[in-house]
C-alpha cells in the first residue's frame, strides 16, 4: 500500500501538468514531421520544400549572431550554410509548447555530423504556427553553447 501511495505521488504531477493535452497529440505528430521535413531540407538543399514549410515572414537567428529576415534571406542563407557546413543534420525534439492553439515552440537538439566525423552539438527553438491548413516554421534561433 505504501509503494502505491508513493507511486500515486510521484505519477500525479506527470498526469496533471502535462504539456500536452490529448486534442493536442495528433498536432504534436504533425509538428514532428515538420521539423523532420525542415532537417531533410537542410540536408538534400531542397528549396522547394523549405518555401512550402516556412512562413513568408520567417525570420533566423544563426549561431554566428547573423540574423535572416524573410524566406527569401533565409533560404539563401541555408543553402551557403550548408554548402559551408557539408554534413548530416539531425534535430531532436526535447520540448514543445504549446503558446496558443495555433502558435507552437519546439526546442530540439541541433547536431551537424561533418563528413570527417566532426560533430557540433548545438540547440534550435522553432516558433511554428498554423497557417492556412497546415504547421509552418515561422522562427527560428540557433545557439552553439561551446
Amino acid at each position: 500500500m505504501r509503494i502505491l501511495m508513493i507511486a500515486i505521488l510521484f505519477a500525479l504531477p506527470a498526469l496533471t501538468f502535462s504539456q500536452v493535452t490529448p486534442e493536442e497529440r495528433e498536432e504534436v505528430t504533425k509538428i514532428h514531421q515538420l521539423i523532420d521535413q525542415y532537417s531533410k531540407a537542410r540536408e538534400t538543399r531542397d528549396t522547394v520544400l523549405l518555401k512550402e514549410i516556412l512562413t513568408e515572414d520567417v525570420d533566423q537567428l544563426v549561431s554566428s549572431g547573423e540574423w535572416r529576415n524573410g524566406i527569401r534571406a533565409a533560404i539563401s542563407g541555408m543553402m551557403q550554410s550548408s554548402a559551408a557546413n557539408p554534413g548530416s543534420r539531425t534535430l531532436e525534439i526535447e520540448k514543445i509548447k504549446f503558446l496558443t492553439i495555433e502558435a507552437v515552440l519546439v526546442d530540439c537538439r541541433y547536431i551537424i555530423k561533418g563528413p570527417s566525423g566532426e560533430q557540433r552539438n548545438m540547440w534550435s527553438s522553432f516558433t511554428v504556427v498554423f497557417d492556412k491548413d497546415r504547421w509552418k516554421i515561422s522562427a527560428i534561433r540557433n545557439m552553439n553553447p561551446n
